[in-house]
C-alpha cells in the first residue's frame, strides 16, 4: 500500500498539480490523524482550484468520513482488500456502508471490488484500476558472477533448484502450510527460500500478543500488519524434517532478491483462505515475472488480476498440495515445457503493468 501510494503521488504530479497530505514518520501517528480535517481545510483554502480529495486507503477515509467543511469537493477512495474485509462487525455494518457519501471508490483488483459490493458500496461508484511495477527492477543482471556472489553471501546451496517465496509472515501467504503440506512432496533437489521481515526469535511485542485472547489478538495483527504465521514458521524451520530444504532469509536488499528471484526455478505464492484477510493484488508476483522468475501462484482474491495464467505465470489451487508438488516437480522433470516461459511471462509483464499506466487511469478516472 505504500509503494502504491508513493507511485500514485509522484505520477500523478506529471499529470496534474498534486497537494500532498502525507505522514512522513515525523510526530505522532495519532496527531497525524487527529488535525487530518484542519490540515485538510487549511490546503483548501490555500488552492481554490482543488477538485478532488483522494484518499488512498479505506483506514484514512474513515477517519474523514464524517468531515464538514469540504463536501462541495469530489472525494475518491482507493480500496486495496484488508481494508475491506476487516474482521470487524462495527466496521462493516456501520462504517463501510456509509462510504456511499463518496463519489468513487478505485479498487486496485475485480475480487477487491466485488467484496466491497457485497458488503454495500454502490457498484455505480467502483472502478477497478491494478496496480503497477517498477520496470527498472526487471533488468537483466549483465554479470554472470552476479548471482553466484549472492548465493555464497548468503549460505544458499549451489546445487539445489530454488523456490522462493517472498512477503509479511502472515497467514493468507501461507507460506506455513506450503512448507507442511507441499515441501514433503516435492523432488527433495528442491530448495524453499523464504524472503521478508521474519525474527528468528518471538519480539517483545509477539510474547505479548500471545497473552492476549485469541480473536482479539488476530484483530490486532491484521490492522497492525504483524506476523500472525511467524510462529508456525518458526516452529517448521526447528523440525528436522525441514531444515535441509527450508531456510527464511529475513529481509535483503532489494538487488540481492532480485538475484535470487532469478537464479530461482520458480517464484510460489501460495496463499490460502483466511477469514477476514484477503490478497488485494498480488503486486509481489509481477514483481517476480518482471525479475524474470517463473511464477505460480494461488488462484485466489486478487492474485488472478497480477497473474493471468499461461500468459505471465500459472495459477494454482489453493490449499491443494498434490497439485502445487506435481507443477512444481514438472519444472525438473519436464523442462521442455516451461522452456521459453521466463522472457515470454516476463514480455507480457513489462506490457501490461506499470505505474504510469495506473496513474494514467487514476487520472482519467479523477477527470471524468
Amino acid at each position: 500500500m505504500e509503494k502504491q501510494s508513493f507511485e500514485l503521488v509522484t505520477g500523478m504530479e506529471r499529470y496534474c498539480r498534486v497537494h500532498r497530505l502525507v505522514y512522513e514518520g515525523k510526530g505522532s501517528r495519532f496527531m497525524f490523524f487527529l488535525t487530518l480535517r484542519r490540515n485538510i481545510l487549511r490546503i483548501c483554502k490555500a488552492h481554490p482550484g482543488i477538485t478532488v480529495i483522494h484518499f488512498n486507503d479505506a483506514l484514512l477515509a474513515t477517519c474523514c468520513l464524517h468531515h464538514k467543511g469540504y463536501e462541495h469537493l469530489k472525494r475518491t477512495v482507493t480500496l486495496h482488500g484488508l481494508d475491506v474485509v476487516f474482521p470487524s462487525e462495527i466496521y462493516r455494518k456501520r462504517v463501510l456502508p456509509k462510504f456511499n457519501r463518496f463519489d468513487l471508490f478505485i479498487a486496485v483488483s475485480r475480487a477487491t471490488a466485488n467484496r466491497a459490493i457485497a458488503l454495500g458500496i454502490d457498484p455505480r461508484k467502483t472502478i477497478v484500476i491494478n496496480n503497477g511495477v517498477d520496470e527498472v527492477r526487471g533488468e537483466a543482471i549483465q554479470h554472470s558472477t552476479t548471482s553466484q556472489e549472492v548465493l555464497e553471501r548468503y549460505a544458499i546451496p549451489a546445487n539445489r533448484h530454488l523456490l522462493v517465496g517472498v512477503g509479511r509472515a502472515v497467514k493468507r501467504k501461507g507460506f506455513s502450510w506450503f512448507i507442511r503440506e507441499v515441501v514433503p512432496r516435492l523432488d527433495p533437489r528442491f530448495f524453499v527460500l523464504l524472503i521478508g521481515p521474519f525474527d528468528n526469535r518471538p519480539g517483545f511485542f509477539e510474547r505479548i500478543l500471545s497473552l492476549v485472547p485469541g480473536k482479539l489478538r488476530e484483530r490486532i495483527m491484521l490492522f497492525l500488519g504483524f506476523g500472525s504465521d511467524a510462529a508456525m514458521i518458526r516452529a517448521l524451520l526447528n523440525n528436522a524434517d525441514f531444515t535441509t530444504s527450508v531456510r527464511h532469509l529475513g529481509r535483503l536488499p532489494s538487488g540481492d532478491k532480485k538475484v535470487i528471484l532469478q537464479a530461482s526455478e520458480a517464484f510460489i505464492m501460495p496463499n490460502i483462505h483466511i477469514n477476514g484477510d484477503m490478497e488485494g493484488f498480488g503486486l509481489v508476483c509481477i514483481e517476480a515475472a518482471l525479475a524474470g522468475a517463473l511464477v505460480f501462484a494461488a488462484d485466489m482474491d486478487g492474485i488472478p488480476d497480477a497473474i493471468q495464467h499461461g500468459k505471465n505465470g500459472f495459477l494454482l489451487p489453493s490449499q491443494d498440495a498434490n497439485a502445487w508438488s506435481t507443477m512444481l516437480n514438472e519444472i525438473l522433470t519436464d523442462r521442455g515445457k516451461f522452456e521459453g516461459n521466463r522472457q515470454a511471462f516476463r514480455e507480457f509483464t513489462a506490457a501490461n503493468y506499470s505505474w504510469d499506466k495506473m496513474v494514467r487511469a487514476y487520472y482519467s478516472a479523477f477527470a471524468k
